[in-house]
């Protein structure tokens, strides 16, 4: 799945276009390597460093959300592997 996709998906920005203009920004991480591309692809088990508002998440990816659902669905697919910072 693209990560722009699954940004949105995830429900960390609200449209594809504001997780594109993150990507541009150079302000996501996959793996410890900054992403370039709104169209690289991210896989169950990768690691994504991304800012949300003031603070920067850490979380793994465990599904692949199949749409943008409710909230406690799209949480389902991640975990946070910083809960406390």
């Amino acid at each position: 799945m693209r990560i722009d996709r699954l940004l949105c998906a995830l429900r960390f920005v609200r449209t594809r276009s504001a997780a594109r203009k993150l990507v541009d920004e150079g302000h996501i991480r996959r793996n410890g390597e900054r992403v370039l591309r709104p169209s690289r692809d991210v896989a169950v088990g990768d690691v994504l460093t991304l800012p949300v508002g003031k603070h920067v998440k850490l979380i793994e990816v465990l599904e692949l959300p199949e749409r943008r659902g409710p909230p406690r669905e799209a949480q389902e697919c991640y975990r946070e592997l910083d809960p406390g910072a």
